[in-house]
């Protein structure tokens, strides 16, 4: 509730008269919310170091405390399938948080390491865990909170998660290591150098993560609480949680009381630095070992109970740093190591951090880290007068160095045992060059893997440096070379306004002035979330000219820009990143020439070779060809009941001949298991059954619409020249499929599985729903109008003659990338293969057709694979849905999945989930039960990622 005296009541007016009574007492300062909210954020700093109220995870899902504190919000970046537009979902409530802190406020969100697991902290250092299951917006409970004892000395000040051992983070790539040269950018091109010399876009080198490890690969959170103690949180085999504890040792009784506390992983162990209420910082660097240090799962059938067992390993400690405070002069008069830590006693130390060198160099982490320290003077402490006004934010920097011991002259008297005794270098802080800032710092983050520090201001404005010599990267200095989206220009706007958030109108006014003080950055540092005064999330987008400023255009910015987004997306697919938000970038910024570009370069720089001319059975391993597929068919989707662009809809359709393809192989794989291998469950079956009858179909289309183009082009076969005319104006997507060696090679693929699986039929140990499913697989294959060997002569008649084609124009491994890249990324033919789509028009189709049923392939309706763009097809997307990963039809009115749906009838077991990218479907039973369809879905990566690589959201009534 206000004062009274807050809104500034003349003091006359109490008395009634119309004179002033000249009291000559001072004018109110105005206050607005703004001002009381800063004062407000700056004391929740200064109080407790853990006092992050949003969260951006890393898989792309975002965590925020209600403005009431008692609850946590969840929201993530989507496409909305009704216009295609990427924006922020709505509000999903995290229920289980409430009832599990039972009414204690929540003060404090943190993610982990690669995005999975959620930790919230209540007021009185109480932890609760929460994992990122089968959605973005359903997190399940891991630990609860309730095991925490209430007590305000365990107020939690400093928390990290330990890394996850993982070979993801194996990969990286050259860009990152050397400048990006833009000057030979002609088109969509850049070249990475080192030294000056030209090398490929991509080096992959081993890259270990930093440890300690949870030897069974489980979580584990480091926190450190406000008397001084340091606590570990670990999940064991059994999924039940434990903890361990020790105190930090501190010089004094006094100096045990901390603010803040601030925690990192290095290859030398974990560092700590804590800020105590006595104004010292000390330095920490401590071991975690398990013991045993290794864990076989095996072991529990001999030892059920003996998980591994932590402990705690302090090497270093009390590196002790006086926090003086700094000059408020800024005229080089005076310096900080000149005043006493009286001269300004009102500042308060606001956040502490630890900064380390950019972690994708592929030396590792040789330089030595950084403690930075803010330090805030309240704002109603500021002076009036600008002249003598205050910095109100001070950056203190100390980097971590190693100085030799030196002892006292008398102990060189002293006769040492040993002769050449070596006496260990210490640790030490030295301080460096302190900055000062005209507005209140409210975070500091390091983004895209290291690169960058952002710095956030009260003001909601955001400033880039760089880590190392905290130089401002704003893009001006240096357009030859750039590490990061920032170094090539890209910006926060300088607005406040942020977005209005979904069923808002123009016309309610929200109050944006708040949206400074609580911000937490995307995956890849291009976009940003903030609160409001309403306490709600609104989404920042970083933003470029991309070359065009003020009438003109600038092919180097241009170049920067496309070059930076690549960079940006290379490194999120080397770490299994959420890439949404640069999508959400090249949607709504990138015109249709510079998403080209951007596609192009990502091929490039991932190294995916898009020739497959030679048998390759990698293809369905390559690790970064589905993320290329993936982002490549996000850009062109238009909407849920359109079909995309032409050239998006080549890798779209490659994508689910590829899920096809190894689903096939897994199965089989599974089936030559022998004895030992359990039998397929009807869903399994099921899920094979479907995805079947769409590979089926898809052959049909395909060879449906090459029959129709060999009987429309036959007149012109003979004429070269017009027949190269007529087929530039021909889209045909079953056309570019054959031609593709890739798409091809998976249409190889599906037909070996499809043969595998007819000829398992009588030997499969099936019964009941299972066995009537593989009945229905058997006799869909039998009762096919086109046998399997008659598309497997197709695909090798095509092969052959496109490798002729190459051969004969002198086409060798070197230059057959480029006509297939062509094919790939534009769905266009280029010049080399007119010559064998002529041939295989002419003499490949005719010598099929005996062995064809024209009619049945004529009359057959492909409608509901999602390709054509035909009234009929457009229809179908209408009033039904297809499930992505089963590719079972259901109506799309209703939430049951497969037969349930057919009947109009809600099968309550079934989770209905939409794909935040494709905007796809998926219908399932949770949780999954451990059968070979349960495994199937956890080896393919489906339960929580669509065949696209996009995150799943649980649908609600509201979606449907």
């Amino acid at each position: 509730m206000p004062m009274i005296m807050d809104d500034g009541i003349n003091v006359d007016d109490l008395f009634g008269e119309s004179a002033s009574l000249e009291l000559g007492l001072p004018a109110p300062a105005p206050t607005s919310n703004s001002t009381k909210g800063l004062a407000q954020r700056l004391d929740e700093m200064r109080l407790l170091g853990c006092c992050q109220k949003i969260a951006w995870s890393k898989q792309g899902c975002i965590a925020y405390i209600s403005q009431d504190t008692l609850r946590v919000n969840l929201r993530h970046l989507e496409c909305r399938p009704s216009d295609g537009k990427w924006v922020l979902s709505d509000d999903t409530p995290l229920h289980p948080v409430a009832e599990a802190h039972g009414g204690q406020p929540l003060v404090h969100l943190c993610w982990n390491e690669i995005g999975s697991e959620l930790a919230v902290v209540d007021s009185s250092g109480r932890v609760s865990i929460y994992n990122i299951a089968i959605s973005l917006n359903s997190l399940a409970g891991q630990r609860q909170a309730a095991f925490d004892p209430i007590d305000d000395g365990a107020q939690i000040v400093g928390m990290m998660w330990l890394n996850v051992q993982r070979s993801v983070s194996t990969h990286v790539l050259r860009s990152f290591m050397f400048d990006m040269t833009l000057n030979s950018l002609k088109g969509p091109c850049f070249q990475c150098s080192s030294n000056g010399a030209r090398a490929p876009g991509v080096l992959t080198i081993r890259r270990r993560p930093i440890g300690p490890f949870h030897p069974a690969g489980k979580a584990a959170l480091l926190c450190v609480t406000r008397s001084g103690v340091i606590r570990l949180l670990y999940q064991n085999p059994d999924n039940k949680w434990a903890e361990i504890s020790a105190e930090l040792k501190n010089a004094s009784y006094s100096d045990r009381l901390l603010t803040h506390a601030a925690i990192v992983a290095t290859q030398n162990g974990i560092l700590i630095a804590t800020y105590s209420a006595c104004q010292k910082i000390y330095f920490y660097r401590v071991q975690i070992n398990w013991t045993p240090p290794q864990w076989d799962p095996s072991q529990l059938k001999q030892a059920p109970n003996q998980f591994p067992v932590p402990g705690f390993r302090f090497m270093h400690s009390k590196v002790e740093a006086p926090c003086i405070i700094p000059s408020a002069s800024r005229n080089g008069e005076a310096t900080s190591d000149e005043l006493p830590p009286s001269t300004n006693p009102l500042y308060c130390l606001t956040r502490l951090d630890i900064v380390l060198a950019a972690h994708d160099n592929s030396a590792g982490m040789t330089t030595n880290p950084w403690i930075i320290a803010v330090f805030s003077i309240p704002p109603h402490a500021t002076p009036d007068h600008s002249q003598q006004q205050s910095p109100c934010s001070v950056i203190v920097r100390w980097q971590l160095e190693s100085a030799p011991q030196v002892l006292h002259p008398k102990f060189d008297e002293v006769n040492s045992k040993k002769n050449n005794a070596q006496i260990k270098p210490k640790s030490v802080l030295r301080r460096l060059e302190d900055m000062y800032c005209d507005r209140y710092v409210t975070t500091i983050e390091q983004t895209e893997h290291g690169n960058v520090l952002a710095v956030t201001y009260d003001d909601s404005s955001v400033t880039f440096y760089d880590p190392k010599t905290m130089a401002v990267l704003n893009g001006t200095d240096d357009t030859n070379t750039l590490s990061s989206l920032a170094h090539a220009g890209f910006h926060y706007p300088p607005d406040s306004a942020g977005e209005f958030p979904l069923g808002y109108c123009n016309w309610m006014k929200v109050d944006f002035s708040l949206a400074g003080l609580h911000i937490s950055f995307s995956p890849s540092g291009c976009n940003a979330v903030t609160l409001d005064g309403e306490g709600q999330a609104q989404l920042r987008v970083m933003e470029h000219s991309y070359g065009a400023e003020n009438g003109l255009y600038d092919e180097n910015k241009f170049s920067a820009a496309i070059a930076s987004l690549t960079l940006a997306f290379c490194r999120g697919c080397g770490s299994e990143f959420n890439t949404d938000d640069i999508l959400l970038i090249l949607k709504r910024q990138a015109s249709p020439d510079a998403q080209t570009s951007f596609i192009n370069e990502v091929y490039r720089a991932l190294g995916v070779n898009c020739n497959y001319t030679q048998e390759n059975d990698k293809l369905m391993s390559h690790q970064y060809l589905p993320k290329c597929l993936s982002v490549q068919a996000a850009l062109g989707f238009i909407d849920k009941y359109k079909s995309r662009n032409f050239a998006s809809n080549v890798p779209w359709t490659i994508l689910q001949l590829r899920h096809a393809s190894v689903l096939y192989a897994l199965f089989l794989q599974h089936l030559k298991g022998g004895a030992q291998a359990d039998p397929p469950d009807a869903d399994a079956i099921r899920i094979l059954l479907g995805n079947t009858k769409w590979a089926l179909d898809l052959l049909h289309y395909v060879l449906n619409d090459l029959l129709d183009l060999a009987d429309d082009l036959e007149s012109l076969l003979s004429d070269q020249e017009a027949f190269a005319q007529k087929l530039k104006t021909i889209n045909s997507l079953p056309l570019i499929i054959l031609l593709s060696s890739m798409s091809r090679a998976f249409l190889r693929f599906i037909c070996r599985g499809l043969r595998g699986i007819q000829a398992g039929y009588a030997t499969a140990p099936l019964t009941g729903d299972a066995g009537v499913y593989y009945a229905e697989i058997y006799q869909t294959l039998d009762t096919s109008p086109v046998r399997i060997d008659v598309y497997e002569k197709l695909l090798a008649g095509v092969d052959s003659t496109v490798r002729h084609v190459y051969v004969g124009a002198g086409f060798g491994d070197n230059e057959r990338p480029g006509p297939e890249k062509e094919l790939l990324v534009n769905g266009r033919i280029p010049p080399v293969l007119v010559t064998a789509v002529s041939t295989i028009l002419r003499q490949t189709v005719p010598t099929l057709k005996p062995e064809i049923d024209r009619m049945a392939i004529y009359i057959g309706d492909y409608s509901w694979l999602g390709l054509g763009s035909d009234p009929r097809a457009e229809l179908y997307r209408r009033t039904r849905d297809v499930d992505i990963i089963k590719k079972i039809p259901f109506r799309s009115t209703t939430s049951a999945g497969s037969d349930g749906a057919q009947s109009g009838k809600h099968n309550p077991s079934q989770v209905r989930r939409r794909c935040v990218r494709c905007c796809e479907i998926m219908c399932g039973a949770y949780p999954p039960r451990p059968q070979l369809s349960s495994r199937m879905m956890y080896k393919l990566g489906y339960v929580r990622y669509c065949i696209c690589g996009g995150g799943w959201t649980l649908e609600s009534d509201l979606h449907r």
